[in-house]
């Protein structure tokens, strides 16, 4: 194998990686999207809604969520979900 050959499959192993990172990159761009308009939810409207995550370390995360006009603050991981208790008279 001369220097000419190992150029070519280097540059080969690259453009292959390129490729298969830019479908990647692509499918968690557009995925979502895209789905949606195939299971026909695109005209509906969406009651519950995701507004942020906060990661706290490898085995919990914290999910705020909107669900219709009120928020609620769920810790996941462990085997177990926590959920906010709810206030009375809540605060907006």
């Amino acid at each position: 194998m001369n220097f000419l050959d190992l150029f070519r499959a280097i540059f080969g192993l690259a453009i292959t990686l390129g490729i298969i990172g830019l479908a990647a990159w692509a499918a968690r761009r557009y995925a979502p999207e895209f789905l949606a308009r195939f299971q026909g939810q695109q005209g509906q409207v969406r009651r519950m809604k995701v507004i942020e995550t906060l990661v706290l370390d490898p085995s919990r995360r914290l999910v705020l969520v909107r669900v219709d006009e009120e928020e609620r603050l769920i810790l996941l991981g462990e085997g177990r979900e926590l959920i906010e208790p709810r206030q009375p008279g809540g605060v907006k």
